[in-house]
């Protein structure tokens, strides 16, 4: 998701990216999942630096399994099961679910009634039985799932102005279904969405069935690939759904308010010249299909949930931003579904591989296609970085989360300044060199999570000797270290603010 110039009040992961990601998660989280049934649950988390309660361990998730029923209005919770089919990594008296917002009714443990009690944001479940390491378990749970937000709760579905929508990023999926949410464990999604039948549903993935029955029709998807919690995405509203052909066949499928279906016909046509732009750059598309929701909704940013990013439709219909600039955003969202997606961040940290890659080809793709040159956008960067990284970090080391504002990482030191990053090393690398380190990273970690240090070491081989020193400042620096090519480049004077932006 982009800060943009706006200001609005089975098929499973590789065993080898889960154990990366085991290794660069806290092993003490490990420890504390083994409790005793007779202890009071307490809430667990991966130790994750900016949400240390977020995800649990113990087991690794392949799959969900989502019900929704739509009772036909955006105030009223939704009824819901969830299914988790997941493998234990360690013996568990014990499984901790992230889930916040919902009342649960009921919770299985393979098909047998099993205890549960909330503890902080997390639903402990106690089986009737011990689970052993390296079991496969299924968990049930029957729920409510609400849509009217609760005090200081950022995130989850969004009310549009004729039905729902999801934004889940960073940590607001386990608001709308009980979950392992963090994006270092990434599961194969299926939803099944009920709704009256004057209503369209579309998810993440590609359709396999709508029933109609009694008035309602129930609608099915199910992703062909493994997909991260905070990109789940479920449209419900009065939509026109839009075909068209991408590069190679691919399957282009648009969610748009019908009666808006011509006024936006000229933005969703350039989809797949996008698309085929950027596998020019990074390599074939990675998922099974992709399109653009436009929601009735004010929410502050634009969102690229898998397969199906998420778009404020006012941005378009709008006359407040040039054509060159909305097409960029179109074009950081797309870019998002290799970065961000594909290949997702292993810690919350990293989130400067989602956005400073996709901030890259959003100024990369203004400078070809509409002569607005990157080099401008990097230097006027470039004089902000410092004041960028004394109030939000430096790109790698993003500072924590403000109070009962979660989404407050998304900083503009984790866009424009990480793709200053990303200038600075292909000024020291050079532009071949620096092009094949962006294919063969979608690549290798296609499907998977993927870390800083993996990104060190891999430039580093493709340099052809060891980064590490040039990059450690750039990543880790509290100032900006000097530009490579660029000696004249200076920070702005102190007093100047950097720009106010949209977040995510």
């Amino acid at each position: 998701m982009p800060l943009t110039l706006r200001t609005r009040p089975l098929p499973r992961r590789t065993r080898r990216s889960r154990h990366r990601r085991a290794a660069a998660l806290l092993a003490s989280a490990v420890s504390v999942a083994l409790l005793g049934a007779s202890a009071p649950p307490v809430p667990l988390g991966l130790g994750d630096r900016l949400f240390p309660y977020l995800g649990n361990p113990g087991y690794d998730v392949a799959s969900y399994d989502l019900s929704f029923t739509y009772p036909g209005r955006n105030d009223k919770p939704l009824q819901a099961v969830t299914t988790i089919d997941a493998v234990t990594t360690a013996d568990l008296d014990r499984v901790n679910l992230d889930f916040a917002h919902g009342k649960v009714e009921s919770v299985e443990v393979d098909g047998r009634p099993a205890g549960y009690a909330s503890a902080g944001e997390d639903l402990v479940v106690t089986p009737d039985r011990p689970l052993r390491r390296g079991s496969w378990t299924r968990i049930t749970v029957k729920h409510t799932s609400d849509p009217v937000p609760a005090k200081d709760q950022d995130g989850g579905w969004v009310r549009t102005t004729d039905g729902l929508a999801m934004a889940n990023q960073a940590d607001a999926a386990h608001l709308v279904f009980p979950c392992n949410d963090h994006p270092s464990d990434k599961a194969m999604f299926t939803f099944h969405v009920t709704a009256p039948d004057d209503y369209t549903v579309v998810a993440n993935g590609l359709p396999t069935e709508a029933a109609r029955t009694g008035g309602r029709t129930t609608w099915t998807y199910r992703t062909q690939h493994p997909m991260a919690t905070e990109l789940a995405q479920v449209s419900i509203g009065h939509s026109a759904v839009l075909h068209r052909k991408g590069p190679h066949g691919l399957p282009v499928r648009d969610v748009v308010p019908s009666a808006d279906a011509k006024k936006l016909e000229p933005w969703l046509v350039r989809t797949p010249d996008q698309i085929a732009w950027l596998e020019s750059k990074v390599g074939p598309f990675p998922f099974e299909t992709y399109g653009v929701l436009m929601a009735q909704a004010t929410t502050g940013f634009e969102l690229e949930t898998q397969t199906l990013s998420l778009f404020e439709k006012n941005l378009f219909t709008q006359p407040a931003y040039p054509k060159w600039y909305i097409e960029s955003i179109m074009v950081h969202e797309l870019s998002h579904q290799w970065f961000g997606d594909s290949v997702s961040p292993r810690v919350w940290s990293d989130v400067w591989l989602n956005e400073g890659h996709a901030t890259w080809y959003e100024e990369l793709y203004a400078e070809e296609k509409s002569h607005h040159p990157m080099i401008d956008r990097m230097k006027a960067a470039y004089g902000e970085s410092d004041a960028w990284r004394a109030s939000g970090g430096p790109p790698a080391r993003p500072k924590a989360p403000a109070p009962g504002q979660k989404i407050s990482i998304f900083r503009p030191n984790i866009y424009d300044g990480a793709a200053l990053v990303l200038y600075a090393l292909r000024q020291e690398i050079g532009r071949a060199a620096f092009e094949r380190l962006e294919r063969i990273w979608v690549q290798r970690h296609k499907d998977g999570d993927a870390g800083t240090a993996d990104f060190v070491r891999l430039a580093s081989a493709v340099a052809g000797h060891d980064l590490t020193g040039f990059l450690d400042p750039w990543l880790y620096g509290e100032k900006t270290p000097p530009m490579p090519g660029h000696p004249d480049w200076k920070q702005a004077p102190a007093k100047q603010a950097p720009r106010k932006q949209r977040h995510k």
